[in-house]
């Protein structure tokens, strides 16, 4: 019998917007037309990313839906006003994310596969209704990233989902293990991203940062002050390293000393405070969602500098060295996620570093070396993928067909 967190599940109610209430009167009506919906389409899978989204796994997996698999009736949910939605129309149907339609076709659908937790309609109204078993429908979880850290609300109790998909054999283990799924559940097939990292790409002579957000900082919902002692963003420890670190005149010393240009790019959540971060300089370029995608700057970067963004994963899929910039280790993992089977101070994927000279000695380090990774690197490479290939998208295919 299925066990419910109604604890969970209220704590995520009262975070119910109004917005989400204004949208109850959709639901009525998608209840009395899914059926419809169902009879005229009853093998339709619906594909999701963050609502104006189509670069990551989703994308992937459509566009080889759309390319590998055409009889497969297939949506994609995107806004209508996003910038990406006509490159993924050119691949086949979508739909307006949290129209009426979308909620019709998700309700209609034999299966889902999304990014996100959510992947539907409304987070908030769909949450309830699926977390508490109102909804049973087949729903896989395509991940936006490898999973590293202790993330409670992955946890099956909070989502439900009938599939995990992983990115990395170590990972798969430790969520089988760890959070509560069904056995069978978790699957390791790689990320379906991870078929487009096979496809040549140019190299450059450029180093890329990358660093996570901080939820209590991006949040803007009062524990900024709580956590940091402040309510200016320019006075937390997230923007003092980074910036800090970014206008050394040491970062400037080592961009003439051996040719090499550093592109900076946050987290989308912190993008609202890209205004604090220095500008674009002759050696630094800053970037944000409206003028990057982060698989072609992966792809093209010697190396990766970030904190705790599982994007040093497909750095390290591509055998590409890392950095780890962790000056608030202590602080992150109480208040974000907690420490996972990854242990960042002892990986061969890259060095470890809590403070600003360590991180530019170890910079010069690795471009001594020309980004060069070791045996050791060779050895993790393959305890994590041992799955080395470009066909992860075929693999969550059929996952998605046996569910």
């Amino acid at each position: 019998m299925m066990k419910v967190n109604l604890k969970y599940i209220y704590t995520r109610l009262r975070r119910v917007k109004p917005a989400d209430l204004l949208n109850l009167w959709k639901l009525p009506l998608a209840l009395v037309g899914a059926p419809f919906y169902r009879h005229l389409h009853p093998h339709l899978w619906i594909i999701s990313e963050a609502p104006a989204s189509a670069h990551d796994n989703g994308y992937w997996f459509f566009r080889y839906l759309r390319e590998q698999h055409p009889e497969q009736e297939c949506v994609y949910a995107i806004k209508a006003d996003a910038p990406e939605r006509q490159k993924v129309s050119q691949l086949g149907k979508t739909v307006d994310h949290g129209s009426l339609k979308h909620w019709i076709m998700y309700l209609a659908a034999e299966k889902s596969a999304s990014t996100q937790k959510a992947g539907n309609p409304n987070a908030a109204i769909f949450y309830a209704l699926e977390v508490s078993g109102i909804l049973r429908n087949k729903r896989m979880f395509l991940q936006h990233g490898v999973t590293s850290d202790q993330c409670n609300w992955l946890y099956y109790s909070r989502t439900r989902f009938t599939r995990f998909i992983c990115g990395a054999r170590p990972e798969a283990e430790y969520v089988d293990t760890k959070f509560g799924y069904p056995r069978g559940a978790v699957v390791y097939t790689g990320l379906a991203r991870f078929d487009a990292l096979h496809q040549g790409s140019e190299p450059s002579n450029t180093v890329l940062i990358m660093p996570t957000w901080r939820e209590w900082i991006a949040d803007e919902d009062g524990r900024m002050e709580t956590v940091e002692g402040t309510r200016e963003v320019t006075k937390t420890q997230y923007f003092r390293a980074w910036n800090e670190f970014l206008r050394s005149p040491k970062l400037a010393e080592i961009a003439d000393r051996y040719k090499v240009g550093f592109v900076f790019y946050p987290h989308h959540e912190m993008h609202k405070y890209m205004r604090f971060f220095p500008k674009t300089n002759d050696y630094l370029k800053v970037l944000s969602g409206k003028n990057a995608q982060v698989q072609p700057l992966l792809k093209t970067a010697k190396i990766l500098i970030t904190d705790y963004s599982s994007v040093f994963f497909d750095m390290a899929y591509m055998k590409k060295p890392t950095l780890f910039y962790q000056f608030d280790e202590d602080k992150f993992r109480r208040e974000q996620y907690g420490e996972g089977y990854f242990d960042y101070h002892h990986s061969a994927f890259g060095s470890w570093h809590n403070n600003r000279a360590s991180l530019l000695a170890g910079l010069e380090r690795a471009l001594l070396s020309d980004g060069k990774v070791d045996n050791g690197f060779q050895a993790e490479h393959q305890r994590y993928f041992p799955l080395y290939d470009d066909q992860n998208c075929e693999r969550i295919y059929k996952e998605l067909v046996k569910m």
